[in-house]
């Protein structure tokens, strides 16, 4: 019986991240993707739970899976245990003296290949035993529940409960290439006519941007959300683009369209969770981080720095 009792604990304890995750995405397939596993194994860790409480713990229906009354007494106990065990992970992590190790880094596409990839090259010949498993991604990484260590993040502000630098400031310029320029009429006193804008956003939000931009006579053709294909489409004579000076300053076939400003944008801010900042492998990085960061204030504000 007390072997029974044991293994039970053992399968809640090993389950409840699979519960938590459905819970959360409503979905078995994305909380597979979340977790880094299978559909079939979620759902199996799911029906041993059942099993073992004698309850289901999910309504199944064509929209997805959504919490059953017992599900929902249930997710409350989840996210405390979750809690206790992803604090004491946390803390146990900032007690780490050595310069060695893994560390966990979440970092924005643009910054990732041309701006950070080599800051990183330069630390890892430095302390060649501390490893970088970098995460290049739009979204907010969940300090919380650790997943990342830290962050490099583009934001005009930061909410999350982290310890945080901000960095530099952020510019914005209109951008072309040299043959977009020499073969289209993009002087001011034109206001756009005939000119194409490469999009970046909801159409709504881009015409509204647009009109309060020196070209809003221009319409709007290609478009895309990822900044590498606008930034393409750009260079490629194929409209104006409303790019980051850190993007633009590694494309020669890039040029500030004449006659436009640069403008202040977002911060870079450089954040990790604040169990971490004693941790000596962590702190390492974040301060080479900062350090070579501001090194390139002229990359990211132009004209402006």
């Amino acid at each position: 019986m007390a072997k029974t009792r044991a293994m039970t604990k053992e399968m809640d304890w090993n389950a409840l991240p699979f519960f938590l995750a459905v819970a959360r995405t409503g979905s078995l397939r994305a909380a597979a993707d979340q977790l880094g596993g299978t559909h079939a194994t979620v759902n199996r860790r799911l029906q041993a739970l059942e099993t073992a409480y004698g309850v289901r713990l999910f309504d199944r229906t064509r929209q997805g899976l959504s919490l059953t009354l017992a599900g929902e007494e249930l997710m409350p106990l989840a996210e405390a245990a979750e809690g206790a065990i992803l604090g004491a992970r946390s803390r146990l992590q900032g007690l780490d003296h050595e310069a060695a190790g893994l560390v966990r880094i979440s970092i924005p596409p643009f910054l990732a290949y041309d701006v950070l990839t080599p800051i990183f090259a330069r630390f890892s010949a430095k302390y060649p035993e501390i490893d970088l498993k970098v995460m290049v991604t739009n979204r907010r990484a969940d300090f919380a529940r650790l997943e990342t260590d830290v962050s490099v993040r583009v934001a005009y502000d930061v909410q999350d409960d982290v310890v945080g630098r901000r960095l530099l400031e952020t510019a914005t310029g209109i951008f072309a290439s040299q043959s977009y320029i020499d073969e289209n009429d993009l002087s001011v006193a034109n206001k756009g006519t005939g000119l194409k804008w490469i999009g970046w956003g909801p159409d709504r939000l881009m015409h509204d941007w647009i009109e309060k931009s020196p070209f809003p006579r221009a319409d709007i053709g290609h478009s895309s959300y990822d900044i590498f294909v606008q930034t393409a489409f750009c260079s490629q004579g194929l409209g104006l683009a409303s790019l980051p000076f850190a993007s633009a300053h590694y494309n020669p076939d890039l040029v500030q369209v004449p006659g436009t400003d640069a403008e202040l944008n977002r911060s870079v801010w450089l954040l990790l969770h604040s169990d971490l900042r004693r941790t000596k492998r962590v702190r390492l990085l974040v301060d080479y981080l900062a350090d070579e960061i501001k090194k390139m204030r002229g990359v990211f504000l132009g004209p402006l720095a």
